[in-house]
């Protein structure tokens, strides 16, 4: 049981914070989508929980190294982020304001 805990929920528990730490730093970088604030790390929880997967994956069948998880999250946190994620709409600049 000890060994079922450290092999598979504490890393499943630290990518998926981590994803949601990176998901709320990428909020920082100024995209669009600031006044739906809850989105950011929620995906970077998305994204935490698809690179625990597919670093499990990885271990399974060909070994994977630990150090590999951080990278996949912040990996899958960005394409989660960005050129795959939500589209938002830019609002148009009034020329009057």
């Amino acid at each position: 049981m000890q060994e079922v805990l450290q092999q598979l929920w504490i890393p499943l528990a630290m990518a998926l914070s981590f994803g949601a730490f990176t998901g709320s730093l990428f909020r920082l970088s100024g995209r669009p989508g600031s006044e739906r604030p809850l989105m950011f790390p929620v995906l970077g929880l998305l994204g935490g929980l698809t690179a625990f997967m597919i670093h499990q994956v990885l271990v399974w069948t060909v070994g994977a190294p630990t150090w590999l998880l951080p990278i996949l999250v912040v990996l899958q946190v960005w394409l989660w982020l960005g050129p795959l994620g939500p589209k938002i709409p830019r609002r148009e600049q009034d020329p009057r304001e």
